[in-house]
């Protein structure tokens, strides 16, 4: 589209050259991950995998958790992990660090694990269907919890009214 068209205010909807959809994006870091089934994702944490959830905490909050996994969240996992971040964890020492993901339903940890795999954690993974998946597979998890638990007052009504 030519900028005479952006600057009337139309949208540029064609897609740039190269460019690439989430579907797409999403579909080639799975073709990269040997992905679990939750069961197998719990072997693996028993067997010494790290259990990594990447929700974030209002989510985590409002759906529950799982006993022993470490939380990073979306936004720090790649420092945390890496082992050569400054910002790394201690147990981010070395590239044969078997690390499974899991995120609320299993998408954004295959994104998740294709970047640590891009970091040279080559056994990255996730578990397919995430969270939900490992809470309808009966396995163990805690909560959820109210969001608003810590707060001695109730929290404002504010949904579905605009602020002023």
């Amino acid at each position: 589209m030519n900028s005479s068209h952006r600057q009337a205010g139309c949208p540029d909807t064609t897609a740039p050259a190269g460019s690439r959809g989430i579907d797409d994006i999403l579909e080639a870091a799975r073709l990269r991950l040997h992905r679990l089934e939750p069961e197998a994702g719990h072997l693996a944490y028993r067997g010494g995998a790290l259990l990594v959830d990447i929700r974030p905490a209002a989510q985590r909050a409002a759906t529950g958790s799982i006993p022993g996994a470490l939380v990073i969240e979306r936004n720090v996992l790649e420092w945390r992990l890496d082992p050569r971040s400054s910002a790394r964890l201690p147990v981010a020492d070395r590239y044969d660090l078997p690390v499974v993901i899991f995120c609320q339903e299993g998408y954004t940890s295959s994104l998740a694990a294709a970047a640590l795999q891009d970091l040279g954690l080559y056994l990255a993974t996730d578990i397919a269907g995430g969270f939900a998946a490992w809470r309808l597979a009966g396995l163990p998890a805690f909560g959820p919890t109210d969001v608003y638990a810590h707060l001695t007052t109730a929290p404002p009504a504010i949904a579905g009214r605009a602020y002023t």
